[in-house]
Protein backbone atom coordinates (compact mmCIF):
# COMPACT_ATOMS: atom_id res chain seq x y z
CA UNK A 1 0.00 0.00 0.00
CA UNK A 2 1.31 3.43 -0.90
CA UNK A 3 1.63 6.01 1.82
CA UNK A 4 1.52 9.76 1.65
CA UNK A 5 4.91 10.85 0.41
CA UNK A 6 6.59 13.61 -1.44
CA UNK A 7 7.68 13.12 -5.04
CA UNK A 8 11.05 11.44 -5.45
CA UNK A 9 14.10 13.73 -5.63
CA UNK A 10 14.91 14.86 -9.16
CA UNK A 11 11.37 14.28 -10.39
CA UNK A 12 9.45 16.59 -12.69
CA UNK A 13 8.79 19.13 -9.96
CA UNK A 14 5.59 20.40 -8.36
CA UNK A 15 5.05 23.58 -10.37
CA UNK A 16 2.80 23.32 -13.42
CA UNK A 17 3.49 25.90 -16.10
CA UNK A 18 0.14 25.34 -17.81
CA UNK A 19 1.47 26.48 -21.18
CA UNK A 20 2.79 23.21 -22.56
CA UNK A 21 6.33 24.57 -22.70
CA UNK A 22 9.47 23.22 -21.11
CA UNK A 23 9.62 23.73 -17.36
CA UNK A 24 12.85 24.62 -15.58
CA UNK A 25 13.64 20.92 -15.13
CA UNK A 26 13.46 20.32 -18.87
CA UNK A 27 10.05 18.69 -18.57
CA UNK A 28 7.19 19.39 -20.91
CA UNK A 29 4.04 20.13 -18.96
CA UNK A 30 0.33 20.36 -19.78
CA UNK A 31 -2.43 21.25 -17.32
CA UNK A 32 -6.20 20.89 -17.64
CA UNK A 33 -8.83 22.31 -15.27
CA UNK A 34 -11.59 19.78 -14.60
CA UNK A 35 -13.75 21.65 -12.07
CA UNK A 36 -17.34 21.77 -13.30
CA UNK A 37 -16.58 19.93 -16.55
CA UNK A 38 -18.84 17.15 -17.71
CA UNK A 39 -17.48 13.88 -19.05
CA UNK A 40 -14.20 14.37 -17.19
CA UNK A 41 -12.82 10.86 -17.81
CA UNK A 42 -13.01 11.02 -21.63
CA UNK A 43 -11.98 14.69 -21.49
CA UNK A 44 -8.86 13.77 -19.49
CA UNK A 45 -8.04 10.87 -21.85
CA UNK A 46 -8.45 13.06 -24.95
CA UNK A 47 -6.31 15.82 -23.40
CA UNK A 48 -3.59 13.30 -22.52
CA UNK A 49 -3.80 11.60 -25.92
CA UNK A 50 -3.27 14.98 -27.63
CA UNK A 51 -0.23 15.65 -25.43
CA UNK A 52 1.18 12.25 -26.41
CA UNK A 53 0.72 13.13 -30.10
CA UNK A 54 2.31 16.55 -29.62
CA UNK A 55 5.26 15.01 -27.77
CA UNK A 56 5.85 12.29 -30.38
CA UNK A 57 4.66 9.29 -28.33
CA UNK A 58 1.85 8.81 -30.85
CA UNK A 59 1.45 7.58 -33.45
CA UNK A 60 3.50 4.72 -32.08
CA UNK A 61 5.74 2.87 -34.49
CA UNK A 62 6.24 -0.28 -32.38
CA UNK A 63 4.06 -2.52 -30.24
CA UNK A 64 6.02 -1.46 -27.13
CA UNK A 65 5.43 2.22 -27.88
CA UNK A 66 1.70 1.58 -28.46
CA UNK A 67 1.50 -0.34 -25.19
CA UNK A 68 3.27 2.49 -23.31
CA UNK A 69 0.80 5.07 -24.66
CA UNK A 70 -2.19 2.85 -23.83
CA UNK A 71 -0.83 2.36 -20.30
CA UNK A 72 -0.67 6.14 -19.86
CA UNK A 73 -4.28 6.54 -21.03
CA UNK A 74 -5.46 3.73 -18.75
CA UNK A 75 -3.73 5.24 -15.72
CA UNK A 76 -5.26 8.67 -16.47
CA UNK A 77 -8.69 7.04 -16.65
CA UNK A 78 -8.19 5.24 -13.35
CA UNK A 79 -6.90 8.29 -11.46
CA UNK A 80 -9.68 10.57 -12.73
CA UNK A 81 -12.34 7.91 -12.12
CA UNK A 82 -11.11 7.45 -8.55
CA UNK A 83 -11.34 11.21 -7.97
CA UNK A 84 -14.92 11.11 -9.30
CA UNK A 85 -15.97 8.13 -7.17
CA UNK A 86 -14.07 8.73 -3.95
CA UNK A 87 -12.94 12.36 -3.73
CA UNK A 88 -15.71 14.82 -4.64
CA UNK A 89 -14.49 14.96 -8.25
CA UNK A 90 -11.21 15.98 -9.84
CA UNK A 91 -10.09 19.60 -9.90
CA UNK A 92 -7.28 19.28 -12.38
CA UNK A 93 -4.97 17.08 -14.40
CA UNK A 94 -1.29 17.72 -14.99
CA UNK A 95 0.71 15.70 -17.52
CA UNK A 96 4.48 16.17 -17.68
CA UNK A 97 7.37 14.28 -19.17
CA UNK A 98 11.10 14.19 -19.50
CA UNK A 99 13.07 11.89 -21.78
CA UNK A 100 12.66 8.99 -19.33
CA UNK A 101 9.47 9.51 -17.29
CA UNK A 102 5.91 10.62 -17.83
CA UNK A 103 4.16 11.93 -14.72
CA UNK A 104 0.41 12.21 -14.23
CA UNK A 105 -1.11 14.24 -11.41
CA UNK A 106 -4.80 14.45 -10.53
CA UNK A 107 -5.80 17.02 -7.93
CA UNK A 108 -9.02 16.71 -5.93
CA UNK A 109 -10.59 18.04 -2.72
CA UNK A 110 -11.13 14.64 -1.09
CA UNK A 111 -9.75 13.62 2.26
CA UNK A 112 -9.46 9.90 1.53
CA UNK A 113 -6.25 7.96 0.96
CA UNK A 114 -6.18 5.95 -2.28
CA UNK A 115 -4.85 2.42 -1.94
CA UNK A 116 -5.08 -0.83 -3.86
CA UNK A 117 -7.86 -2.99 -2.43
CA UNK A 118 -6.43 -5.93 -0.53
CA UNK A 119 -6.77 -8.71 -0.98
CA UNK A 120 -7.09 -8.08 -4.70
CA UNK A 121 -9.77 -10.32 -6.20
CA UNK A 122 -9.37 -10.43 -9.96
CA UNK A 123 -12.76 -12.01 -10.62
CA UNK A 124 -14.85 -9.45 -8.74
CA UNK A 125 -16.13 -6.19 -10.22
CA UNK A 126 -14.79 -2.88 -8.90
CA UNK A 127 -11.81 -2.09 -6.74
CA UNK A 128 -9.16 -2.55 -9.41
CA UNK A 129 -8.19 1.07 -10.13
CA UNK A 130 -5.26 1.56 -7.79
CA UNK A 131 -4.14 -2.04 -8.30
CA UNK A 132 -3.86 -1.24 -12.02
CA UNK A 133 -2.00 2.00 -11.27
CA UNK A 134 0.40 0.15 -8.97
CA UNK A 135 1.07 -2.55 -11.58
CA UNK A 136 1.61 -0.22 -14.55
CA UNK A 137 3.59 2.57 -12.92
CA UNK A 138 7.18 2.97 -11.81
CA UNK A 139 5.88 4.69 -8.68
CA UNK A 140 2.85 6.55 -7.38
CA UNK A 141 1.85 8.45 -4.29
CA UNK A 142 -0.14 11.23 -2.69
CA UNK A 143 0.89 14.78 -1.89
CA UNK A 144 -1.12 16.96 0.49
CA UNK A 145 -0.57 20.67 0.94
CA UNK A 146 -0.38 21.55 4.65
CA UNK A 147 -3.52 23.31 5.81
CA UNK A 148 -5.35 22.85 2.50
CA UNK A 149 -8.21 20.55 1.60
CA UNK A 150 -7.64 17.80 -0.90
CA UNK A 151 -4.62 16.12 -2.38
CA UNK A 152 -2.72 15.35 -5.54
CA UNK A 153 -2.43 11.72 -6.58
CA UNK A 154 0.57 11.26 -8.85
CA UNK A 155 1.84 8.36 -10.90
CA UNK A 156 4.97 7.94 -13.03
CA UNK A 157 5.40 5.71 -16.05
CA UNK A 158 8.51 4.97 -18.09
CA UNK A 159 8.78 6.72 -21.43
CA UNK A 160 8.72 4.32 -24.38
CA UNK A 161 12.08 3.34 -25.78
Amino acid sequence: MSTTRQPPPGDLGPEPDGAGTAAASGARVRSLALVGASGVVPLARDFTRQALYDWGWLPASTADQRAAAEDVLLVVSELVTNACLHAEGPEGLRVAHTAKVLRLEVTDRGAGQPAPRTPHRAGRPGGHGMFIVQRLCLDWGVVRAPGAAGKTVWAELAAPS
